[in-house]
């Protein structure tokens, strides 16, 4: 349900108040129309500098964008009511923030404010920047992400080509064909007129904040490449302020482990139709993940189930396939180490297989939703298609049989109800849902 709170209520919620002058506080310091009274100068300048920092503005050429800025400014994103007390900002330390957001003040709807890596991960990030350039701790980040070899040929490039992320971490771009680097640039929400596959709207800034983002954590360019609009399983981007990403709301799936019978094997059904369509899907590429944890995949109000964190969801184009890549020494650099160790060697894109997901999946999270849920014979059934699905030793067309055996058992173990929004009434009438 999403909560129906106008302006005034929510700035007479007893949580609220610290976020709301804190960005009234923004606001004042954009705004030209009335000028605040002197005693008040300094407490504005004050929340205004840590607003900054707390967002990642202070530190925006080297962030992930500014498109939603605004709808912090003007109070149009709202923390939960969890907020500290007067001027004072959620702890920085989280990796995400329950929000809610509004396009005209009066409706709201629930999302996600999230870090696409810790504070702290942020900070040693920053410092390995510096030290690539023997520069002190407190140096200009944007003045030496410039000054690198790769931005240089990033500055004279009009189209995004695979030798230009060759090197960076992401399992996003492991495997970069050219015609995944074109939807990248096509699709790329932080700039204005995007739908051209050239980067001749790009400004130096733009060019700069997206292989920064992609050098960090692929996670927000996934959601706006593959649209949960176009049926693609990935929560909405909404925009992204400073080193924050806001998108859709969804609750991690760990917080239905201990769920009734019937929406367990929902769930699990679901999570394999997801991976299924990951590993087949109209436009031939192959999703696979290089690793799964309780919050990769999360659940909306109304039962269905997307990515949560796709920060570790890697493609591979199956219809245009992947230049060689080059050797490591050849395209690493500061990008490639920002938020982990330098991977001296990356591994060929043809030795994923196609089980990769499936295996992770069976072994460390559908265990923990299935476990001891049902009667036997039944859940005896389920353990052996869970252990088969789960076995790393097992050829791809075994594991991929006994995922499918999977969902055989767990279909009939779904119920029709108003439970599951997403697919009724529908499933009154059809048995595909």
């Amino acid at each position: 349900m999403e909560p129906q709170l106008g302006p005034k209520a929510a700035s007479l919620w007893p949580g609220r108040p610290g976020l709301l002058l804190w960005v009234s506080a923004l606001s004042c310091s954009f705004s030209s129309l009335a000028s605040p009274s002197p005693s008040l100068v300094p407490r504005i300048r004050t929340s205004y500098n840590s607003g900054r920092t707390f967002l990642g503005l202070d530190k925006c050429n080297a962030c992930i964008g500014t498109s939603i800025c605004k709808k912090f400014f003007k109070e149009e994103i709202r923390f939960d009511s969890w907020l500290a007390s007067h001027l004072e900002l959620p702890p920085d330390y989280l990796p995400s923030y329950p929000a809610n957001y509004s396009d005209d003040s009066k409706t709201w709807r629930p999302v996600e404010v999230s870090r696409l890596v810790s504070k702290q991960q942020s900070d040693i990030s920053d410092r390995r920047i510096c030290a690539s350039a023997a520069a002190p701790k407190t140096c200009s980040i944007e003045r030496i992400l410039r000054k690198t070899g790769r931005f240089q040929k990033w500055l004279q490039a009009k189209r995004l080509t695979p030798d230009l992320v060759q090197g960076l971490p992401s399992p996003f771009l492991r495997c970069p064909s050219q015609r995944l680097l074109d939807r990248v640039v096509r699709r790329y929400a932080e700039v204005a007129d995007a739908g051209s596959i050239f980067m001749d709207h790009f400004t130096d800034r733009d060019k700069l904040r997206l292989l920064y983002t992609l050098a960090v954590n692929a996670h927000p360019i996934l959601l706006q490449v593959f649209p949960g609009a176009e049926g693609w399983p990935l929560p909405k981007y909404l925009g992204s302020c400073g080193r924050l990403v806001v998108s859709a709301r969804t609750s991690p799936l760990r917080d239905f482990y201990a769920a009734a019978p019937d929406q367990a094997a929902d769930l699990a059904y679901q999570l394999l139709g997801v991976l299924e369509s990951l590993r087949s899907n109209d436009l031939n590429y192959f999703f696979y993940f290089t690793h799964v944890h309780a919050a990769t995949f999360g659940i909306f109000d109304n039962g269905h189930l997307f990515i949560r964190d796709a920060s570790a969801l890697g493609v591979i184009d199956k219809q245009e396939g992947s230049p060689a890549a080059a050797r490591a020494a050849e395209s690493e650099d500061v990008f490639s180490c920002l938020v982990s160790g330098c991977q001296a060697e990356l591994p060929s894109c043809y030795t994923v297989p196609e089980k990769q997901s499936l295996v992770l999946v069976c072994r460390q999270v559908l265990p923990q939703l299935l476990q001891g849920k049902f009667p036997s014979p039944v859940q005896d059934e389920i353990d052996a298609a869970l252990a088969q699905c789960g076995d790393d030793a097992r050829p791809d067309s075994e594991v991929l049989g006994a995922a499918r055996r999977l969902k055989d058992l767990l279909r009939p173990l779904r119920t029709c109800d108003p439970r599951f929004a997403y697919r009724y009434p529908d499933c009154k009438y059809n048995d595909k849902f």
